[in-house]
């Protein structure tokens, strides 16, 4: 597996949009950060894992993660996420 491809969509300092494309099997590893981040799911299913607590999403949904929350996730089938960062994450420039 060589993991999900990250493409920055649009900054500025307040905000960021990123897409990542991920292929079944794909994982985004256990981390946190201080930013606050939207996922959106624009296509494919996925199981995250977010301070402690699993759930699966699909097409359409959509969630919250606070500040600092340990999260992370494992494609189950392959699509997009739109993932909405506040503020900007300079490490991904």
């Amino acid at each position: 597996m060589k993991g999900p491809v990250r493409t920055v969509l649009a900054h500025s300092p307040e905000l960021m949009v990123v897409r990542f494309a991920f292929a079944a099997g794909d994982q985004g590893a256990l981390h946190s950060h201080p930013h606050v981040q939207s996922t959106y799911v624009q296509s494919g299913r996925y199981r995250f894992t977010v301070d402690g607590r699993e759930f699966e999403v699909g097409p359409g949904d959509a969630f919250v993660i606070p500040s600092h929350a340990k999260h992370g996730c494992t494609c189950l089938e392959g699509g997009d996420l739109i993932d909405s960062f506040t503020p900007r994450r300079d490490d991904f420039l």
